[in-house]
């Protein structure tokens, strides 16, 4: 059994996880607060927008990437014109594939723990003087902040499990993008790999469950400290 390389496909997993959480979570902080503080009515076409990855099959999302971000895509044309380089099939894409698929349970968790804030608490402090950027760090974002631990750490757990969307538009190139999900899929297709398979299996059990232990902690002592 290789260990090396297998380490090297748990780090590329773990690298790509926390990534797309880091890069979701000011973007998802801002658009719960628009939606939650700004927005005078729901739109259904935006929740639309926001959660169609979640119901939509992984395949069709990475196909739709490809669509826009591809060498021959919307975007993808005009970048590679710019930088010479394509989007598609580089660690970059499976980035992004995570981004897209987690994005959804971590702004539902942030804006269920923003609808839950007593907004008196919030009018209080405006009275005395508290407003915009100030206002959202001192109040809402301490009283949010068990959902937004949540919505990372689910976030993380969805990257990390992360299949149809990332073979479809990043591919299985080893070293590079190939993830946890596509090593267990690629090692299935070899003879006598099964180990190997096996035991990025109870790896990504592993790491999911201490996502949704530390989630769990995390959240009830924060909970307990306020």
């Amino acid at each position: 059994m290789d260990l090396s390389r297998i380490s090297t496909i748990v780090f590329l997993s773990v690298k790509t996880g926390f990534a797309a959480i880091a890069l979701n979570l000011p973007v998802a902080l801002i658009a719960a607060y628009y939606l939650e503080r700004k927005l005078k009515r729901e739109s259904p076409f935006i929740e639309g927008i926001i959660n169609l990855p979640l119901v939509m099959p992984p395949v069709t999302t990475g196909y739709l990437l490809l669509i826009v971000l591809g060498k021959k895509g919307i975007i993808g044309s005009f970048f590679y014109s710019v930088t010479g380089r394509s989007l598609a099939y580089s660690w970059t894409a499976a980035l992004l594939a995570s981004m897209i698929v987690s994005f959804p349970l971590i702004i539902r968790s942030i804006r269920t723990a923003m609808a839950m804030v007593d907004r008196r608490l919030e009018l209080a402090a405006m009275t005395l003087g508290a407003g915009g950027f100030s206002l959202f760090m001192r109040i809402t974002l301490p009283l949010i902040l068990p959902g937004v631990i949540n919505g990372l750490l689910l976030g993380f757990a969805r990257s990390l499990g992360e299949f149809g969307a990332t073979i479809t538009f990043a591919g299985n190139i080893e070293g590079e993008t190939r993830t946890i999900p596509l090593a267990v899929y690629s090692f299935l297709q070899i003879p006598g790999k099964e180990k190997e398979a096996s035991l990025l299996v109870l790896i990504s059990i592993a790491i999911s469950f201490g996502s949704l232990f530390l989630s769990s902690h995390l959240s009830g002592r924060i909970n307990h400290e306020s």
